[in-house]
């Protein structure tokens, strides 16, 4: 039993170290989630470009997830493109723009989903700045612009306390390292 908390603690340390290594791109989180299980997803989008604002963002959704709703994302206008029809409409790009997210602030977009399969999802995201020039968040993870990813697993260890506590403590980073970026932005701002 103390073996698999350490295992699981260590565990949560290296998602922070993760987390916190790519807070600077756009990412996708809970990171890591239970596959066939409905959950709010948050999509992140920093402005990183000196003296401009993203004004537009673009997600593709990889196969096997589905999108059911979203949260509304006050002063941004919502696009959707999708297959079929009724029960059988799938989501395929959901396009935000009207917005202006100024240099060292993130965006937060929310949304119902589901990771039908355990496995890795990746998504393709596209950042469009108010100067025209476009960040296309689809590269591997050791690149300048990774495409974010989730990771989805048939079980989470079988929904022990430790299994619930591991989630809290990624749900819980994500939260700090959104956070942070929001107070270090504020704080520079301040100092300006």
């Amino acid at each position: 039993m103390k073996r698999r908390l350490i295992i699981h603690a260590l565990t949560a340390l290296a998602a922070l170290v993760v987390v916190g290594a790519a807070s600077a791109h756009a990412h996708v989180s809970p990171p890591v989630v239970a596959a066939g299980e409905s959950q709010v997803y948050t999509l992140a989008v920093p402005t990183e470009k000196e003296d401009a604002d993203t004004t537009q963002v673009e997600l593709t959704v990889p196969e096997g997830f589905s999108i059911d709703s979203f949260v509304a994302a006050p002063g941004w206008k919502r696009d959707v493109q999708a297959t079929g029809e009724g029960e059988d409409k799938v989501i395929d790009k959901v396009t935000w723009s009207g917005g202006k997210v100024p240099t060292d602030e993130v965006t937060d977009f929310q949304f119902l989903g589901n990771a039908a399969d355990a496995k890795t999802y990746t998504f393709q995201v596209r950042q469009t700045y108010s100067d025209g020039s476009v960040v296309d968040w689809s590269g591997p993870e050791s690149a300048d612009d990774p495409a974010p990813t989730i990771a989805a697993k048939s079980s989470l260890g079988g929904g022990s306390s430790s299994t619930l506590a591991l989630i809290a403590l990624i749900v819980g980073a994500v939260g700090v390292v959104l956070g942070a970026v929001a107070l270090f932005a504020g704080g520079r701002r301040a100092l300006a």
